[in-house]
């Protein structure tokens, strides 16, 4: 029997949350700890709230930053998955440099190109992933279907 894994599942509010809402049946079996940019629905799981930011927000990254690692040390997930955006590549980030595997599912909403989280923060990822086929490329992100 596979042991239980710890997830650290990341979203921001909006439809990065409802993607990750349609993953996380995935993880059945598995310890699912959230977290998102606004209070959200997590029927009965841990939650932690985060301040969004942008690259345009230094001072607001390096208050995402330290909040992630409290978050990270406290919770020492054994996977980082996240469908973006900041809060998402801030954990994952700092996840890895933990031990922790990770994960990052690109928007469904980005059709035409990959989000800039997700090229930011592809390469840093055990996998990376896009719901459009014509996206994938050799060394990421893979395509392997869909949640929409």
């Amino acid at each position: 029997m596979a042991r239980t894994l710890k997830v650290l599942a990341v979203g921001s509010a909006g439809g990065h949350w409802t993607q990750l809402s349609r993953l996380l049946p995935a993880f059945d079996g598995h310890e699912v700890v959230l977290v998102s940019t606004m209070p959200q629905e997590v029927g009965g799981r841990r939650f932690y709230q985060v301040d969004d930011a942008s690259r345009d927000d230094k001072i607001g990254l390096i208050v995402l930053a330290a909040k992630a690692l409290r978050i990270l040390l406290r919770e020492r997930p054994d996977v980082v998955i996240s469908t973006g955006a900041a809060p998402g590549y801030v954990l994952i980030r700092i996840g890895r440099l933990l031990g922790a595997r990770t994960i990052w599912v690109d928007s469904f909403a980005n059709v035409d190109e990959l989000s800039m989280s997700g090229r930011l923060v592809g390469r840093h990822c055990d996998l990376w992933l896009t719901q459009w086929a014509h996206l994938a490329k050799p060394g990421g992100p893979e395509f392997a279907g869909a949640v929409l």
